[in-house]
């Protein structure tokens, strides 16, 4: 299987996924606490991806004589999502209007409060363009991880229409949620719905952009391609891991009363990342012996 149809379905549906989040709270009635429980569903899939999928392909294309190339590359992505986290101030998911009246019947209320009411202070002080910004730098890379991943699994030799499915699974669940933290602040602001829809619009084109000039990039870079890969998803990795735990670690501070159901949903999506590995190509994982995989040329169609 091509890699080209393959990445065009895929971003097809990314998109599709972006522009629905941006409309969700419209179309389906969300909680805080529902919120919550999807949030940490996906941010149990980014990590599972991360540690269970990325990084070891990374390893798995540069060697076991480059892991100290692999775990540099990982920590970089981790404070480069760092920073961009400290500058933009863009993970912010929940919506201003969600009901928080099922918060209120527990001793912790007061932290949930405090952590709202930072939200809601946030959401006034803070241009919606920063949050964009940040968001389409973010999903630019996850652009990139799509493509590596995608160009990992071809180099194994894949023939099967699920190559970088892990990637594209954690990617697709995820960008709902950042469209809808554009599409909040601009509705907060007041901006019409007209704008909303443009500005996620061109949001939504971000990861289709990263994938492609990736795989586009590699082209040119035949020789390369493993070690382009193989850093790239480390990097990709780190990303993913610092995203997660962004989501993941606040929820121990302020939602300690939904502790079952969001601990339920951390290791749901922890197994669905694990149940993943099973349609990936064989030895994907597996150290490369002796020369790296035979380059792919990613060809576009006729």
């Amino acid at each position: 299987m091509s890699s080209f149809p393959v990445l065009t379905v895929y971003c097809l549906l990314i998109v599709a996924a972006s522009l629905l989040g941006g409309r969700l709270p419209s179309l389906v009635k969300l909680d805080h606490k529902r919120m919550q429980i999807l949030i940490s569903f996906v941010g149990g899939l980014m990590l599972g991806i991360g540690l269970l999928h990325m990084l070891p392909h990374a390893v798995s294309q540069l060697g076991a004589n480059q892991i100290d190339r692999v775990v540099v590359s990982m920590m970089l992505g981790i404070v480069v999502m760092f920073f961009l986290l400290r500058i933009f101030h863009f993970h912010h998911h929940d919506p201003e209007h969600l009901p928080a009246h099922d918060i209120c019947e527990h001793e912790d209320h007061q932290h949930d409060h405090d952590h709202r009411h930072h939200a809601d202070s946030l959401a006034k002080d803070m241009s919606w363009m920063g949050v964009f910004v940040g968001l389409s730098l973010h999903t630019l890379i996850d652009g990139f991880a799509l493509g590596a991943s995608i160009q990992a699994d071809a180099l194994h030799g894949s023939t099967s229409f699920l190559l970088g499915v892990g990637t594209f699974a954690a990617i697709l669940l995820h960008k709902p949620l950042d469209a809808l933290s554009i599409t909040s602040l601009m509705r907060a602001s007041n901006w019409s719905g007209k704008s909303q829809v443009l500005v996620n619009a061109a949001f939504a084109l971000m990861c289709p952009l990263g994938a492609f000039l990736f795989l586009l990039g590699a082209k040119f870079l035949v020789e390369q391609q493993p070690l382009i890969v193989g850093t790239m998803l480390a990097f990709a990795a780190g990303v993913f891991i610092c995203i997660s735990l962004s989501d993941l670690l606040p929820e121990m501070e302020f939602h300690s009363h939904h502790r079952i159901p969001l601990s339920i949903a951390l290791l749901l999506g922890i197994a669905m990342a694990w149940g993943i590995r099973y349609f990936e190509p064989a030895h994907a994982h597996a150290l490369q012996q002796g020369q790296p995989p035979s380059p792919v040329i990613f060809e576009m169609p006729e």
